[in-house]
């Protein structure tokens, strides 16, 4: 039997099938509308999380939708992210929003955006492109929708509970040791300083093409970043051979303005990318791209015993989860680690001051100084004890041998 309409409650249509619901929402006015639900009880639960939601917007002091259309606001929403994003974020992101999001959803009323809309839009992507693509147009939507509603256009962001596809799993390709001189020795004269730098300090392409004399620090073995990626600062601990491809790019005519490795015909960042797939190629390594070099020098860190938060903390991944998917790549470690655990029920006195094996030992005075095999990379206390390390600036290309240069390479 249908109810009155005037008043708020669950109906039925004689010429319609199902349950109606009527309402007043936020801004005051008569909300009726088809209740997706099989029974009564169903459609009286969902009629009351609308009065809810009207409830809430009331109490939060509710915005009527604005009349703007959703490109207008798209142009203020880019007015206002460009001097907060950098440059090349913000190219990004006006790509999505000029290519993707304007076409989609330019000339609809911003008040008149519906979640089906948006949902229609993220699945109808996700069959065009890839899951991390469709992600990121996803985020823009749902950042420029907040912002509306912060700036009263709208009452509520209808993209805040969109799902999105899953996002595939992080690509970790790197190289065994041998294969990194391999791959060094392929590269020409000009990208081979850039490769040796990229590899041994997991900096990116931006990064390393961004860096100045004055953001160098030889006598303390560090690099100072002024603005990375995620938008802070880091800084980046050398070795001997990042300390032999910045000497490489170093004269005494440089000014601390300069960059290390300046801009020129061949040393672009598209051309550091194919000339490092080309030399790849020529050393017999297939589907190695040129940010692989920071994986490279994420695994070579983990086999060196290195710590998850160690390794997060050198390539600047400010999520923690970013670096665990190089976990697997030091199990050695994670097995010395769980069998300390064999030692709880043994007595101290059966306990080995030193294995077989020549594994390093560390004393425990707290279990009456037995001695139990360490899980940690082994240190060298002796300064006497270093490492003897190789020209790899310089290395060989089979019968050619190069000296290490330290005059301004080519780029």
């Amino acid at each position: 039997m249908a109810r009155t309409k005037a008043r708020d409650g669950v109906y039925q249509r004689p010429d319609r099938p199902g349950f109606w619901g009527s309402w007043v929402d936020a801004s005051g006015r008569r909300r009726r509308r088809k209740l997706n639900a099989p029974t009564l009880q169903q459609a009286r639960t969902l009629l009351n999380a609308e009065k809810a939601r009207a409830d809430e917007l009331k109490t939060k002091g509710y915005a009527a939708p604005s009349a703007d259309s959703f490109g207008s606001i798209l142009d203020l929403y880019m007015k206002h992210q460009k001097p907060r994003l950098s440059h090349g974020s913000y190219g990004r992101t006006k790509g999505i929003a000029e290519k993707y999001l304007r076409p989609a959803f330019g000339q609809l009323r911003i008040g008149d955006i519906r979640r089906t809309d948006i949902q229609d839009y993220i699945t109808r992507r996700a069959g065009e492109a890839s899951a991390a693509t469709t992600i990121k147009e996803a985020n823009v939507l749902k950042h420029l929708l907040g912002l509306a509603v912060e700036w009263e256009l709208i009452p509520f962001n209808p993209a805040a509970k969109i799902k999105t596809p899953r996002p595939p799993a992080g690509r970790v390709r790197y190289l065994g040791p041998g294969e990194l001189r391999t791959l060094i020795d392929a590269c020409p004269d000009w990208l081979r300083p850039i490769v040796i730098l990229a590899a041994f300090t997991g900096m990116r392409r931006g990064e390393i093409l961004a860096l100045r004399w004055m953001h160098v620090d030889l006598p303390g073995n560090r690099l100072m970043l002024p603005q990375t990626k995620n938008g802070d600062s880091r800084i980046v601990h050398v070795n001997g051979y990042a300390r032999q491809a910045i000497l490489s790019q170093w004269n005494a005519d440089v000014r601390p303005v300069d960059r290390v490795f300046k801009l020129a015909d061949d040393c672009t960042a598209d051309n550091i990318s194919k000339g490092f797939v080309s030399a790849a190629k020529r050393a017999g390594i297939p589907d190695l791209h040129f940010h692989d070099t920071r994986h490279i020098a994420a695994s070579l860190l983990r086999l060196q015993g290195a710590d998850i938060h160690t390794v997060a903390t050198i390539l600047g991944h400010k999520d923690l989860r970013m670096a665990m998917r190089y976990q697997h790549l030091s199990p050695e470690y994670l097995g010395a680690a769980m069998n300390r655990l064999d030692s709880v029920f043994v007595e101290p006195k059966k306990l080995a001051a030193k294995s077989e094996s020549g594994e390093d030992q560390i004393g425990d005075e707290a279990h009456g100084g037995e001695v139990v095999t360490a899980a940690s990379p082994r240190k060298i206390d002796n300064e006497e004890e270093a490492v003897q390390l190789i020209d790899l600036v310089g290395s060989a290309i089979g019968d050619r041998t190069r000296t290490l240069r330290l005059e301004r390479a080519t780029c």
